[in-house]
């Protein structure tokens, strides 16, 4: 990726609640590898120069042995712990990633990111400095309130689902996370390129992905990301 030097940082300190499993998901069996194998293993034979892994305290050192030593990621160069929030992990992360030009940060979540998606996220992130993947919504979407009345219907045309990777300048995206921390915002972050959006005032450039980078979140996804791993082995044999 050019001369710059870029880092991915992927997030796996979830419990995943609504799967509804004892073993977190990102360690759950997917086609005879673990979840989280896929992020790791795209991010491994991608231009990305060093992998900081994100994960539960307690699971480290079976990260370590099982995920890295096992597959020999090599570019997985630091696996630290998590915080409470995803926000906080994804602080732990950025300041684990320094010094760096450039950061993706994915959630280990989504095992079907490609190449293509990849490589597409970081150009986006050289020319605007914030970028991700995501793909426009194929349903109506309501608006609801605390009843669950609609209170109104957007215009899909300019609604898109947004995905990870998401890729910034890592200065860009360290500030937005330290201001963000200096107040006390009762606000839900689930995505970090709001963080650039509200206390930076940049813009962030989307690029579509695929309708296969699921985050895999319950049983039924689960079952799903299975047919389209399937699907895209195929393709890769073919």
């Amino acid at each position: 990726m050019n001369s710059q030097n870029v880092k991915a940082i992927v997030l796996a300190a979830g419990q995943g609640k609504r799967m509804g499993t004892e073993v977190p998901k990102q360690y759950l069996l997917l086609e005879g590898h673990e979840l989280l194998y896929y992020s790791l293993k795209a991010f491994e034979e991608s231009p990305v120069d060093e992998v900081v892994l994100v994960t539960g305290a307690d699971e480290i050192s079976w990260c370590q042995e099982h995920l890295v030593e096992r597959y020999g990621f090599t570019k997985v160069k630091k696996i630290i712990a998590g915080g409470k929030e995803r926000y906080d992990s994804v602080y732990a992360g950025l300041l684990a990633a320094a010094p760096c030009d450039y950061v993706l940060i994915h959630d280990g979540a989504r095992p079907l990111i490609t190449e293509e998606i990849l490589c597409d996220v970081f150009q986006g992130t050289v020319d605007y400095g914030c970028c991700t993947t995501g793909m426009p919504v194929k349903d109506t979407i309501k608006v609801v309130d605390e009843e669950d009345m609609a209170e109104d219907t957007p215009d899909r045309k300019s609604l898109w689902a947004i995905h990870t990777p998401q890729g910034f300048s890592y200065p860009f995206i360290l500030e937005a996370h330290e201001k963000f921390r200096e107040g006390s915002f009762q606000i839900p972050v689930t995505d970090d390129t709001m963080l650039v959006e509200l206390f930076l005032r940049k813009r962030t450039k989307l690029v579509k992905g695929s309708y296969r980078n699921i985050k895999v979140t319950t049983p039924e996804d689960m079952e799903l990301a299975q047919v389209f791993l399937k699907s895209l082995q195929r393709n890769q044999k073919g």
